[in-house]
């Protein structure tokens, strides 16, 4: 009878608790992945097959009336991309000199502009890193395991691309 009381207790307080912190409009930082942009239109400096650009474009259109054209001529913002690459290089061996641990780099290198070609943001460098085991044994695993940190870190991107632009203080 003690312990079912206890419980009781206990799970009554997780709930006021859960209550409470709703109630004062806690929340975890873009939780909800919405950011208000400076700008109502937006061109990216893209290629049309690019998956980077592609999940950007997607992300924006579902942000708050942000709209992405396809004609710079037409847009506020002009996100134009400096470079963009990939790298893998080798971080560890093992004693036989075989490769033990590659480092995966994605950089991005993108400046944004208004309509009128004033620098918004300048030059603005985003490079993620990720490192990953290798075992000659399992190379087609590991080619599976690199296309998905790869994706991760696509995503991570854009999400800090996301909020740099709304990061934008208009003049």
């Amino acid at each position: 009878m003690n312990t079912r009381r206890s419980s009781l207790l206990r799970a009554g307080a997780t709930l006021m608790l859960a209550l409470a912190l709703t109630a004062c409009g806690f929340q975890l930082r873009g939780a909800n992945g919405q950011y208000h942009m400076p700008f109502q239109s937006i061109y990216l400096g893209f290629s049309d097959t690019s998956p980077l650009g592609i999940e950007l474009r997607r992300n924006l259109r579902g942000a708050d009336a942000v709209v992405v054209v396809t004609d710079a001529a037409k847009a506020e913002a002009k996100l134009d991309v400096v470079t963009e690459t990939r790298a893998k290089t080798i971080l560890s061996l093992n004693s036989q000199g075989r490769v033990r641990e590659y480092l995966l780099t994605y950089t991005l290198v993108f400046r944004v502009r208004d309509a009128k070609d004033a620098e918004l943001l300048p030059n603005t460098e985003i490079s993620l890193k990720r490192s990953i085991a290798f075992n000659e044994n399992q190379t087609l695993a590991k080619e599976s395991e690199e296309a998905l940190l790869y994706r991760d870190m696509q995503s991570d991107l854009v999400q800090q691309i996301l909020r740099r632009l709304a990061a934008i203080k208009r003049v």
